[in-house]
């Protein structure tokens, strides 16, 4: 009794302290700061009181703390929440919303336990623990329904419920919630904000000269009434999955070629001719998606001048745009063509065809809109695939306006390889043509879905949309069918091996990467909370560790990921292969070499010289000038063997038949990648049989990537080309290479 009167007594002083300390606060006096210490020393009092008469209940608050403080009680209960009514098949919106807010949360929370300087090690790798089983549970709830994945994603549009949601949630937690922000929303094409606008003086001349441009609405068909039966249907997403299996190859029916002039010395093929003829017929969209080499440039410029779509606007990548004007002094040579450099100061302001890279769209949208332009063609369309980057919303933008002010312009999305990761690669290039906006077809498609008299809920739908689509102007033919001519081409593997001390410095760090994946499925295989039992391997758990490992790589400049391997490995086999390039210069003439990685262009550079062998170097960092000088020296010289090319900047556009060999020194992440490489010198005018040589580092990840690649490649065949092949969209061949990974690791491991 006599020590809790103590106690007591000592709580009482020390009550009476604080009060003092706090009235001493607020009174404004000039000697607060002297009085200020003996605050800032009484807490330390009172927490040595603490320790001396409750250290025990000190320790278990501490314990107590960790498993209900924070937000991650929160989640846990949240996630059980949402992997209950999903097993029920109770996925309503508000599960959704719960399960895209509780991801949301889980990766902000992980990002700030892993930078929380304060925290000691065992802690952070007890909340990461915890955090793991709560991530697992989502990824198997996920796996029940697949569409719930699309809410984790990085670009996720996040819904006022899901926000307010994230609020109470961080509030329940005894956080604060962050200021007010408004939904993140799918930007419009016209709310893109200048950055940096210029109006070159020529088109000033222009404007004055012609200041009564007017809107041409002469031929704009009636308005009717669009949706009827369709009405309330949500369309978009059944007309991207109408493509996602086989069916009739998806290519218009175009009329027979009539007689198309074209400059002396020059010649179309019969299916560069039919697309001539339906423009001049009166069709004016076209997702022109011929496989690369079977001259899409000469049809638009010849579509332009069927139709009379001048001004023309041509939007291209920076790399092809003096290709572009020179085809157009080729096959239109009565129309003048200005190519757009920098701020545009030495342009023809008066030019009948204005061509522009994607890279400096954005100082010339606002003049460009104004010009008038009656036709816009948008080369390598796969460039504008992600809506939400600057140059997809400048080109939707310009687009929108041509179409506002102009009636039919004649619109042109030109790309081999249309798809590069799924079908929803589609959308964008869609949008351009004005055949959907963000939500619902556009007048045009939706009138041709009304006459079907079928629904989505109807059987014959999707067969009956995917033709609709297709009628209103995509068109795709193969080598194969329309230029038999052309001699066949094979994809031939080069194994070499990295024997060096580079070599296994690299085998090393992929040893070391696959121990890190196993020992965090590991991890995550012991703190998982869900209750089913799987026998042997994971392999969702796999997958989803190895997605992990990805973001992490995604964020990470430096460290041993799979990223920097994968580039150490180019670098090691650079000189391996351009030695083999340098053999095959030698015995059978011109060579195209690619690689991804300036190092790796230097390597190879610098053994040819060694050697004497003269090349080219087409590279991203030069001028169009310098470029097209250095790719006329490969074509025209004789004594220029090799063309060193980057295979960013001289995989798209380029014609370079002159050669027969092309030489891979690096893979690529997709097939679309590759194919477009090798296109450059497998095209139309091409005599000889084409071999495409992969320099593949034996007894490293490189041959995980490449079965992978091959594996992969057929999305535009399923899609376009009436293929049944067995494809999995949205092939991701980073995820599937750690994947792999992960699991021969743990089959080795397993074995012993």
């Amino acid at each position: 009794m006599a020590r809790q009167r103590q106690r007591q007594s000592g709580t009482e002083r020390q009550s009476g302290t604080e009060r003092r300390s706090a009235t001493t606060r607020g009174s404004g006096s000039k000697r607060e700061p002297a009085k200020r210490e003996p605050a800032k020393r009484e807490p330390a009092k009172r927490q040595s009181a603490k320790r001396e008469d409750g250290a025990a209940p000190r320790r278990r608050r501490r314990v107590r703390d960790l498993d209900t403080d924070g937000v991650i009680p929160v989640l846990a209960r949240a996630v059980r929440e949402v992997e209950t009514a999903v097993e029920r098949g109770r996925i309503q919106p508000s599960v959704r919303t719960k399960f895209q807010v509780v991801g949301l949360l889980v990766r902000q929370e992980r990002a700030r336990v892993k930078t929380d300087e304060a925290a000691t090690e065992t802690y952070r790798s007890e909340q990461l623990r915890r955090l793991d089983g709560i991530a697992t549970i989502l990824a198997k709830t996920a796996a029940r329904d697949t569409s719930l994945l699309a809410l984790l994603a990085e670009d996720a549009v996040m819904s006022d419920a899901a926000v307010a949601l994230k609020r109470n949630m961080l509030a329940a937690a005894g956080l604060e919630a962050p200021p007010e922000e408004p939904a993140i929303a799918e930007p419009s094409p016209t709310d893109v904000k200048p950055e940096r606008r210029v109006v070159p003086q020529a088109v000033v001349s222009r404007q004055l000269a012609n200041p009564f441009l007017a809107p041409d609405f002469s031929a704009a068909p009636p308005r009717e009434p669009l949706a009827r039966r369709l009405a309330g249907w949500e369309l978009i997403n059944p007309l991207l999955k109408s493509f996602e299996y086989a069916g009739p190859s998806a290519c218009k029916a175009l009329p027979e070629p009539s007689f198309v002039r074209v400059p002396d010395g020059l010649e179309l093929m019969r299916h560069q001719a039919q697309l001539v003829a339906s423009a001049a017929g009166g069709h004016r969209t076209f997702l022109l998606a011929d496989e690369p080499g079977l001259g899409k440039t000469a049809q638009a410029l010849l579509a332009a001048q069927a139709a009379d779509a001048y001004p023309l606007l041509v939007v291209v990548p920076n790399v092809v745009k003096t290709s572009w004007a020179r085809e157009a002094g080729r096959w239109t040579p009565r129309k003048t063509a200005t190519v757009i450099h920098g701020d545009g100061d030495a342009i023809d302001g008066f030019a009948d065809i204005v061509v522009v890279n994607y890279e400096v769209l954005d100082r010339h949208v606002g003049w460009l809109g104004d010009l008038g332009f009656r036709g816009m063609v948008v080369d390598e369309a796969h460039f504008i695939k992600n809506k939400k980057s600057q140059r997809s919303q400048h080109v939707l933008q310009l687009s929108e306006r041509i179409r506002a002010r102009t009636a039919r312009p004649l619109l042109m999305a030109l790309t081999g390889t249309p798809l590069i990761n799924d079908i929803e690669d589609f959308k964008a290039i869609w949008q351009f043509l004005g055949w959907i906006d963000d939500t619902k077809p556009g007048a045009a498609l939706m009138e041709s879905l009304e006459d079907t008299g079928l629904t989505p809920a109807d059987p014959g739908f999707y067969a009956a949309a995917r033709g609709r689509v297709i009628d209103m102007g995509v068109v795709r033919r193969r080598k194969v069918d329309v230029a038999a001519d052309i001699p066949a081409r094979r994809v031939a593997d080069m194994p070499v091996e990295l024997d060096d001390a580079a070599g296994r410095s690299i085998r090393a760090a992929e040893r070391e990467l696959a121990d890190r994946l196993v020992a965090r499925y590991e991890t995550a295989l012991e703190t998982r909370m869900a209750g089913s039992v799987v026998d042997g391997i994971d392999h969702e758990l796999v997958r989803l560790v190895a997605g992990w490992e990805r973001t992490e790589a995604n964020k990470s400049k430096s460290g041993d990921n799979v990223f920097n391997l994968v580039r150490r490995i180019g670098k090691a086999k650079a000189g391996l292969a351009a030695d083999y390039a340098a053999q095959l210069a030698h015995n059978v003439g011109k060579v195209v070499f690619f690689a991804k990685h300036i190092e790796v262009m230097d390597v190879a550079e610098r053994l040819f010289e060694e050697r004497g062998i003269r090349y080219s170097s087409i590279r991203g960092d030069q001028t169009s000038k310098a470029r097209q000088k250095n790719i006329d020296a490969f074509v025209n010289d004789p004594d220029v063997s090799i063309a060193v090319c980057s295979l960013m900047a001289a995989g798209v556009g380029l014609n370079l038949q002159v050669a027969s060999n092309v030489v891979l020194a690096e893979l690529s992440w997709t097939d679309a990648e590759q194919t477009q490489a090798i296109d450059r010198v497998h095209r139309i005018g091409q005599d000889q049989p084409v071999t495409a040589w992969r320099i593949i580092a034996a007894q490293t990840i490189d041959t995980r990537i490449v079965d992978l690649i091959d594996s992969k490649a057929g999305l535009a065949a399923v899609a376009l080309d009436g293929s049944d092949d067995e494809v999995s969209l949205s092939a991701d061949i980073q995820l599937e290479a750690l994947a792999t990974l992960l699991t021969n690791a743990l089959e080795e491991r397993d074995a012993r």
